[in-house]
């Protein structure tokens, strides 16, 4: 399959890169030493010099050390974008420990397990989400250190800050808390810890999955596929220290952490920290920072679209907008192209590839594809039951080998057995996905493997019929599921919220406009209109979570 991309490959880089030979901690460590004085995060004006970051690093690193983490113990990470998280992630890395980034939508009860499962000892966690850390401080061993947002705001902005982040809480219960301490008494203690060396092949990064087919389990990544990660993506879209990047996409999840903060900060870039989504939000800060690269997924770029007076701001500085999660719906792409000249490059990963596994080449890219296998990556496309691989052209299921593939799954021996396959010698990770390749070596992501809704015999993936929908000029956004039908047996049923300036269109509008744009069998039969879609915290519409309610609602 890799050979097949060289006639497209992007001109002046290599096809294979070395694999990497310094840890995940050293990139900000050379930063810093290159750029001291330039700016690393900048947080509603307030502004963070590498120099500065690195002071907060060590006194944190410092009181690490001081409760007993030691190599290869495990620390949560449990805020919204922030300074904090930024800081906390890379003072774990400075005394070896292994990052657990955790999700901030999470309540008590999915807290409490990745906690138990990953036998964390520290938690950083803004304090904001004290009902559901309490509980587990009490029950469990662990030490919480309370964030609060609002101790990196530190001069006025022009930017409307959020309540949530501007003031938060300061619960009694904490405040005598025997395991409980704040942020700013750590920074005040003045501690101090020298970087602890870690190995090649030890264990930096233990991010969950989602957890949508059960409990999330913790996908095991080492310096080699971390780092590997990092430096492909920074060699491909040539991240430098000239860059300033929109750090808005969640950095629990690997599109955030890797192309919003790793990346940028192994290329002595400035982050522009923004902790939720808000299209007004990150209008201004594209307009205020000059921001030159956002990593993004569709969902926010369809809302900003959508925006009624975007035109007003000036995002001419903008030189790269790229990420995944889902295909970019190709009416939106084409209004970027067309409004801002620039095209969204897609790429395809997981938590398990510690992010980039696809990525389109940016003087060939293709709409509504994942591009090519990246640097070092092996992918082929196979039959879901025997593991043999399909012809090119044909659908079959995603496996991808290659040094930024996981070691496995955290203490999950039974997963593990089924996650891998080995083909022609090389270990290949299972995603799931379904997908297709064409002559070039171009990949195109068709949708799960479960997602799939079977009318009358006939295959309709939802992705695909979405992307359609989204051509209709009254739909801001689209969700796809299956509906149960006494005669088809699945019957196509499309959730939509109706663009602001076309309130008053109706299923019939729909359902008619689609009998011109799709085949029959593909056709929703079925429209709701609703107000908004559910997203989890990565901005993922949250398509089980509609399915399982329709599910219901149908017996």
């Amino acid at each position: 399959m890799f050979e097949k991309n060289f006639n497209v490959w992007p001109t002046g880089k290599p096809y294979e890169l070395p694999l990497p030979q310094t840890t995940h901690y050293q990139n900000f460590q050379r930063s810093l030493e290159q750029h001291p004085s330039g700016y690393a995060i900048i947080f509603y004006d307030t502004t963070i010099t590498y120099a500065e970051m690195e002071q907060d690093v060590r006194h944190l690193a410092g009181w690490l050390q001081q409760q007993g983490v030691k190599r290869g113990d495990r620390v949560g990470v449990y805020t919204q974008n922030s300074p904090q998280f930024v800081m906390a992630y890379y003072a774990a890395l400075r005394v070896g420990a292994v990052v657990v980034p955790i999700n901030p939508m999470l309540v008590e009860e999915e807290l409490e397990y990745i906690v138990d499962n990953a036998d964390i000892k520290v938690v950083f966690a803004a304090v904001d989400l004290h009902h559901a850390f309490v509980g587990v401080m009490d029950r469990r061993d662990i030490k919480v250190v309370g964030v609060k947002y609002s101790d990196y705001l530190k001069v006025e902005t022009s930017l409307p800050i959020p309540d949530s982040i501007a003031v938060q809480p300061h619960p009694d219960n904490l405040t005598s808390h025997a395991h409980f301490t704040f942020w700013q008494d750590v920074i005040a203690a003045g501690l101090d810890a020298a970087v602890v060396e870690t190995a090649m092949d030890d264990m930096v990064l233990l991010p969950y999955t989602s957890g949508s087919t059960g409990h999330p389990k913790g996908c095991v990544h080492t310096n080699v596929s971390v780092q590997h990660a990092i430096s492909a993506l920074r060699e491909w879209f040539d991240y430098t220290h000239g860059d300033t990047v929109l750090a808005i996409a969640p950095m629990f999840h690997v599109v955030g952490m890797q192309l919003g903060m790793n990346v940028t900060l192994a290329s002595g870039g400035t982050m522009v920290i923004l902790p939720r989504w808000d299209r007004e939000v990150a209008a201004h800060a594209i307009h205020n920072y000059k921001v030159t690269v956002w990593p993004t997924v569709p969902t926010m770029v369809i809302d900003l679209m959508n925006m009624p007076d975007l035109n007003d701001y000036d995002t001419s500085s903008l030189r790269l907008m790229l990420g995944g999660g889902s295909s970019m719906p190709e009416a939106v792409a084409a209004k970027l192209k067309a409004q801002w000249g620039i095209t969204f490059l897609e790429g395809y990963g997981l938590t398990e590839t510690c992010c980039p596994a696809t990525t389109n080449p940016p003087q060939a890219p293709k709409p509504q594809c994942g591009g090519i296998a990246h640097f070092n990556t092996l992918i082929q496309i196979v039959d879901p039951v025997t593991f043999t691989p399909v012809a090119t052209g044909e659908l079959g299921e995603i496996v991808v080998h290659g040094p930024q593939v996981m070691q496995g799954y955290w203490q999950d021996d039974e997963a593990n057995k089924t996650a891998f396959i080995m083909l022609e010698g090389k270990r290949y990770f299972r995603t799931g996905d379904l997908g297709i390749t064409d002559e070039n070596g171009y990949f195109f992501i068709v949708d799960r493997l479960k997602r799939m809704i079977n009318a009358s015999g006939y295959k309709v993936w939802p992705t695909q019929v979405e992307g359609i929908l989204y051509r209709h000029p009254a739909i801001a956004e689209a969700c796809v599921i299956a509906s149960k039908d006494p005669k088809r047996g699945e019957t196509v049923k499309a959730l939509i919220v109706a663009a602001e300036q076309y309130k008053d269109v109706t299923a019939d509008d729909i359902i008619l406009w689609s009998r011109e744009h799709m085949a029959a069998y593909k056709i929703p039969r079925c429209i709701e209109f609703v107000d908004s879609l559910p997203k989890s915290g990565s901005n993922k519409v949250l398509w089980r979570q509609l399915q399982e309610a329709e599910n219901q609602r149908t017996g």
